[in-house]
């Protein structure tokens, strides 16, 4: 009888392929030759075929032609028939080849993913997607994944792994192979928290740190300035914080503007994030002009007005007496007010 062709797949366990006929009474018999031993079958054979492991490591379809010629024997007569052929086609596994995973910033477009194999013929390809948070890639898909722009409104690095099962396909038969994984990360934004405005009095130690709400990876810091005269020498530097003694020689308040520019890295890739601005105020030294001494007679009147060259900003006095019998307190603020000197004894 015509036996059956069979397309299989690599790896597969062949069941055992019996020969069967028309003819009764006698017996008949069987021997069968195979020209493909790459399918993992012996070049020939008695009888039946026995169970067997497909092979296919050569990448394509590989065909074995299967010839079965009958023999009838009766009466210790052996008449031999006429052979028939059939094909076991052994399809090679699917394979789909490595994707390398990449780290992306957010707002960074991903191109198309193409899915590719070695294998000759005709493979496609599934994918499943386990974030969908990184974009606009769905949680599966079948061929290449479309490009997108890739998102992560968070603080931390979004991991999306990525699945892909290729199944190669000939003649309408399938064959399924192993499935690859590959990541695609999306670091954040990089962040820096808006640092104060800070005022300080000239010759102050002042201390600014930055700081980020990212985590995991690690964020660093470029800044400008725009007044070195502040005490801060340098136009430009970086690192997590400022430090200086401040300066101010002059009468009037002195201001810097400062543009601090966050890098945050994470798999040896850098994102840069928006600027935050502020600004560092030294207010000039507190100065007063000194007052002139007095001379006076007791009981005349008198004032003490006390003066600043500094301008913009308030600048006070207080003020200590060390003689109070002369008609002042022993201390006050502000200006001395007019009053009545006073002496009564023989002496000034």
């Amino acid at each position: 009888d015509q036996p059956t062709s069979l397309n299989i797949c690599e790896g597969e366990i062949v069941s055992a392929i019996n020969f069967t006929t028309l003819n009764t009474v006698g017996t008949t018999t069987y021997d069968w030759d195979n020209d493909n031993a790459n399918i993992g079958l012996a070049l020939n054979g008695v009888d039946g075929i026995n169970s067997f492991t497909a092979l296919n490591s050569t990448g394509t379809p590989q065909v074995a032609t299967i010839t079965v010629t009958p023999t009838f024997t009766n009466g210790l007569v052996p008449c031999t028939g006429n052979p028939k052929s059939f094909t076991i086609t052994v399809n090679p596994s699917a394979q789909v080849n490595p994707i390398v995973s990449t780290t992306v910033c957010a707002g960074d477009l991903i191109p198309k993913i193409e899915f590719k194999s070695t294998t000759v013929g005709t493979t496609t390809y599934a994918w499943t997607n386990d974030n969908t948070s990184i974009g606009s890639i769905l949680a599966s898909g079948t061929g290449p994944i479309p490009e997108f722009s890739a998102i992560n409104t968070g603080t931390i690095p979004q991991i999306a792994t990525i699945t892909v099962t290729p199944t190669y396909i000939d003649n309408g038969f399938s064959c399924p192979g192993p499935e690859k994984t590959f990541t695609i990360t999306v670091n954040p934004a990089a962040e820096v928290d808006q640092p104060n405005d800070e005022v300080f009095c000239a010759s102050e130690f002042a201390v600014i740190n930055f700081t980020t709400s990212n985590t995991v990876g690690t964020t660093t810091y470029d800044w400008e300035n725009s007044n070195t005269a502040i005490g801060l020498t340098n136009l430009n530097g970086s690192g997590n914080s400022i430090t200086l003694t401040t300066t101010n020689t002059g009468t009037t308040p002195i201001t810097s503007t400062l543009i601090v520019t966050p890098t945050f890295s994470y798999n040896g890739v850098d994102c840069v994030g928006p600027n935050k601005v502020f600004t560092i105020t030294v207010n000039p030294n507190a100065d007063m002009i000194p007052p002139a001494s007095q001379t006076l007679c007791n009981g005349d009147p008198t004032t003490v007005d006390f003066a600043t060259s500094n301008s913009v900003g308030t600048t006070t006095y207080a003020w200590t007496n060390n003689t109070p019998s002369i008609g002042i307190p022993a201390s006050g603020v502000g200006s001395i007010p007019v009053f009545s000197v006073v002496n009564t004894g023989n002496a000034p």
